[in-house]
């Protein structure tokens, strides 16, 4: 796509530079005629940015408040070399509020990531206050599930429209390949609490000894802070043979890795739309994933995969001992899976449908030249 004659797309991005969603979604942007420059709390390398700016690095919450001033002055300072045409705020509680907050006077976007919306505002009354606040100065939101659209919708009630847009999968480069020999699972999420991975360990040891000949390997992806505790608890299940910590890792040893598996599995506590859950459909895997809404918006259970409940280590087994028992259903539900991938998720295609809101924001009185990707509320 090319950009529009009239006003141009300087968009001044807040958002986690360290974040590959983030580095993905900016080169995007560049990719399509955008110039970007990125405010973040940790300075990383972003890809076709003009400039990543670091503003009182730090983890604590206060600061995000605290650094309000800074972040104003900063603005004001780059307005007058840079001059913004739009601010993407991404994730409402955090860069959100620092992008709706910034005294700029131009349309401001902002993108919800999941436990924003879904998790903290629960957590406290000044979050969820917070979070409406900055809707409320929003021009246009978007989400990538349809619960956190009507989460959004039916509890902040914003102004601005909320558009669903996935961060999508990169087709060309997340293919179906050739399955190895035996059989292969794998996970892609991070080692943290909330992605249950301890769960996974306990139902694939299970599956192991019911199914002794499978010759079962289980690859895990992702890295994070309970690596320790799961090494300890694969040594006391006796796994060491059959578990491999890969941790995190670039798109073509995750590509690799998905390619080698035969089935998928992302059971979270909670979620919004998993990236990693589109990229094993894209590779033509079936997905064993927690029932919830996001992922049952994705995961058509009997069609593309199973659903299990929240922790629940037997359903798990199950899940695992079906798609064992049934290669040739293994085989459909991850063709559908790709197709689907490649007709609704696309990175590209989101991507491009994200282009064409940033340009109806820009031109208002412009006749769009096609309908967007995605679903509206």
């Amino acid at each position: 796509m090319t950009v529009q004659a009239g006003k141009p797309v300087r968009i001044l991005f807040f958002a986690d530079a360290s974040s590959v969603h983030t580095r993905r979604w900016v080169a995007a942007a560049v990719e399509r005629g955008a110039e970007a420059v990125v405010i973040t709390r940790q300075p990383a390398e972003v890809p076709g940015a003009r400039q990543v700016i670091a503003i009182q690095p730090g983890g604590d919450k206060a600061s995000w408040f605290t650094a309000l001033p800074k972040v104003r002055k900063v603005v004001r300072e780059l307005a007058a070399r840079f001059k913004p045409t739009l601010v993407h705020g991404h994730y409402v509680t955090s860069y959100g509020l620092w992008a709706a907050a910034c005294g700029l006077d131009c349309p401001k976007v902002l993108t919800a990531w999941g436990s924003d919306i879904l998790v903290t505002p629960r957590e406290s009354r000044l979050m969820r206050a917070v979070v409406g606040w900055s809707l409320r100065r929003a021009q246009l939101i978007t989400a990538d599930s349809m619960d956190m659209v009507d989460e959004i919708v039916h509890r902040y009630h914003p102004s601005a429209p909320v558009h669903q847009i996935l961060w999508g999968a990169d087709t060309d480069k997340f293919t179906p390949g050739q399955p190895a020999s035996d059989f292969e699972v794998v996970s892609l999420r991070s080692w943290e609490p909330n992605y249950n991975i301890d769960v996974i360990l306990e139902a694939f040891s299970r599956f192991l000894m019911m199914r002794p000949q499978s010759q079962a390997r289980l690859h895990l992806l992702g890295g994070g802070s309970m690596e320790h505790s799961l090494q300890e608890r694969v040594t006391g299940l006796r796994l060491l043979q059959q578990v491999r910590f890969h941790g995190r890792v670039g798109d073509a040893a995750m590509v690799s890795a998905i390619q080698r598996s035969r089935v998928s599995i992302s059971v979270p506590t909670s979620d919004a739309t998993s990236v990693s859950v589109l990229e094993s459909m894209a590779c033509g895997l079936p997905i064993i994933a927690t029932d919830l809404p996001a992922n049952r918006q994705w995961v058509d259970a009997g069609k593309g995969g199973w659903l299990v409940p929240v922790r629940d280590v037997d359903a798990l087994t199950q899940s695992l001992l079906q798609a064992f028992d049934h290669p040739e259903q293994l085989q459909q539900m991850g063709a559908y899976n790709r197709e689907r991938i490649e007709r609704e998720a696309s990175r590209r295609g989101q991507m491009d449908a994200m282009w064409r809101m940033y340009q109806k924001l820009l031109h208002p009185n412009d006749k769009p030249a096609s309908s967007l990707v995605g679903k509206t509320r």
